[in-house]
């Protein structure tokens, strides 16, 4: 048994006892070789693509170009006009265009309007209101009713939906009655309706 321990190869022995030692050379070599093959393939590339060492792209020229502003100067003044317009005769004066003699003045516009449904009904049925309102998306408008010379609130209210609102009220007044809408935020007011009740 010794003998069989003595008899093996010196060169064997290195090997078995620094595994470590031979896994780092093998490491080197192959980022050795890696490194050459990634080196070789960017300097291929750069050549291909026309690329000089400083890594601007190389055009064959070499000349170097060069942008060139000219010095500013002073210009002559000159008093001439550059627009001319004719000579307008002595003793008149530059006519203002005329007003369009066919436009009208807008009329302002009722930002709540109001229809009843029924012009005529009998005490205590229902009165159909319905109407636009639409700068008012979300307002609640208030029912008024016109009675001993002045408005007063009449107890249904309305939401503006969509532009527009409906609602129905009752009443029992006998005659010829003026209803109205008005938004309880702003104030604003619709037309009137008159509905003849009795």
């Amino acid at each position: 048994m010794i003998s069989d321990k003595l008899q093996r190869a010196p060169s064997d022995g290195a090997r078995e006892d620094h595994p470590i030692l031979a896994g780092l050379v093998a490491l080197v070599a192959v980022v050795a070789v890696v490194a050459g093959v990634v080196g070789g393939g960017a300097v291929l590339a750069s050549r291909a693509l026309g690329l000089s060492e400083d890594g601007a792209i190389d055009t064959g020229s070499s000349e170097q170009q060069t942008l060139f502003l000219p010095e500013p100067s002073e210009t002559a003044e000159t008093t001439a006009p550059y627009i001319t317009l004719p000579p307008q005769p002595e003793g008149t004066e530059t006519a203002e265009p005329e007003k369009d003699k066919f436009t009208k003045s807008p009329e302002p516009l009722e930002l709540i309007t109001l229809s009843a449904a029924q012009s005529a009904v009998q005490p205590m049925e229902p009165i159909d209101l319905t109407g636009d309102y639409a700068a008012g998306e979300g307002a609640i408008l208030r029912v008024q009713q016109f009675e001993n010379g002045g408005w007063t609130d009449f107890p249904v209210t309305a939401p503006v939906s969509g532009g527009g609102f409906s609602t129905f009220i009752q009443a029992g007044a006998i005659g010829l009655n003026r209803f109205r809408m008005i938004d309880t935020d702003t104030g604003e007011t619709s037309n009137e309706v008159k509905v003849q009740i009795g």
